[in-house]
């Protein structure tokens, strides 16, 4: 993938909430959209630039079947149509594989990829069986049932941590260490009154009522935080008996929304708030690793998708992953060598919290943002996802 693009500016993410919070009342779709519109007027982005369309989420909402079509028609695209991604964690990241896909295969020239999801109130879903016991149907809770139980490996996500855990041997004591750390990582990206969030965020925000019509409220940056000490840290349980992992070494269920422009690289240019920077999507990885081992398929995901970049580790700028659990980074450092505690800079969901289908797309923004900063180089996202997956992108920043 040598000839896809991200304008520079051209990216937006709403603050996150930790679920049932701020956020909770608000359809994740119109969500998406009342974000995308005012992202696109802020950056004065006119969407008859657009010529297909992604939308990535995994929470199914009222209309959600009508997709990214429905999306596109409310922030006033509604000449484009294409696909909605549904991938669990790695959806961000299949969503930008498939529009700069779009691009390279010269489908089309400029692609709006969107991100959404509400965690907070997920749907009750009732599917009937004709053929049981009186026709008596299953049912499930959207959100906590399948955060709770893998139906291929009928073990849950923590699980799957506590396992690559204890196969490197990774004591909680390490792992609130990284919490420390990436909560401080965190804090840097709201120092001066928010500064580097407000390169891509817009702060104050404004909530809407769930009708779109006012304002019931305002966040001054993410919602939900939880300032750690280590102190605090120490006096938690695990969450599994004879485990190794508390509820402080993971990352919380949340609600928000993301979106970028992927183009070629003379439009770009044109889209970009500075012409002078080049942001280019450079290579993917994928990778599915041994049942219930979930947080270390992120290794070979990356290997792949370094290889296809034709860079190593050492040649990274920046690296920035989703990590749900505080393990994914140990185990990842230790396997490749990346520096574990100067991952991770400004923040990761680890401490923002994970919406799932925006997760990654913020992460990405900030790894370009923090590219930026340091005057170019190469960055590495990866992220696990369920089913014991991961998928990672470099992205290459010049100027």
């Amino acid at each position: 993938m040598t000839a896809s693009y991200i304008p520079y500016g051209a990216y937006w993410c709403s603050p996150f909430a930790r679920w049932q919070g701020s956020l909770g009342h608000l359809p994740s779709v119109e969500f998406a959209a009342h974000v995308t519109r005012e992202a696109l007027a802020t950056r004065g982005i006119e969407t008859r630039v657009f010529d297909s369309g992604v939308l990535g989420m995994t929470v199914p909402q009222q209309y959600s079947f009508y997709g990214l079509p429905w999306l596109a028609g409310m922030v006033g695209a509604d000449h484009i149509g294409g696909p909605t991604i549904s991938q669990a964690c790695a959806t961000s990241a299949r969503v930008l594989s498939v529009s700069a896909g779009e691009i390279a295969s010269g489908a089309a020239t400029c692609v709006l990829a969107v991100t959404t999801d509400r965690l907070s109130n997920g749907p009750h879903i009732y599917y009937p069986r004709p053929g049981a016991p009186g026709g008596i149907g299953a049912h499930e809770n959207w959100v906590p049932d399948n955060m709770g139980f893998d139906p291929y490996t009928r073990g849950d996500m923590t699980q799957t941590a506590e396992n690559c855990a204890s196969k490197w041997k990774v004591t909680t004591e390490e792992q609130h260490e990284v919490v420390l750390r990436r909560l401080e990582q965190y804090n840097d990206a709201t120092a001066d009154d928010s500064a580097f969030l407000k390169r891509y965020m817009t702060l104050p925000f404004d909530v809407p009522d769930a009708r779109f019509r006012k304002t019931v409220s305002t966040m001054n940056g993410d919602e939900g935080i939880f300032q750690s000490t280590a102190a605090g840290l120490a006096k938690l349980r695990t969450v599994k008996e004879g485990g190794t992992i508390t509820f402080g070494g993971q990352t919380h269920p949340a609600d928000g929304a993301a979106g970028m422009v992927i183009t070629t690289k003379e439009k770009a240019k044109e889209l970009s708030s500075n012409s002078s920077i080049t942001i280019e999507i450079v290579s993917f990885g994928q990778a599915r690793v041994e049942k219930s081992f979930m947080p270390a398929a992120t290794i070979p995901a990356s290997m792949q998708a370094l290889e296809g970049a034709g860079i190593g580790i050492s040649d990274l700028a920046a690296i920035k992953t989703h990590n749900p659990f505080a393990v994914n980074d140990i185990v990842f450092a230790r396997e490749t060598g990346a520096d574990l505690m100067s991952m991770n800079n400004y923040g990761s969901s680890l401490i923002w919290g994970h919406p799932q289908g925006p997760t990654g797309m913020r992460a990405i923004i900030e790894l370009i943002e923090e590219l930026t900063m340091l005057g170019g180089g190469w960055g590495l996202f990866q992220g696990c996802a369920a089913g014991d997956t991961s998928m990672a992108a470099v992205i290459k920043v010049e100027g």
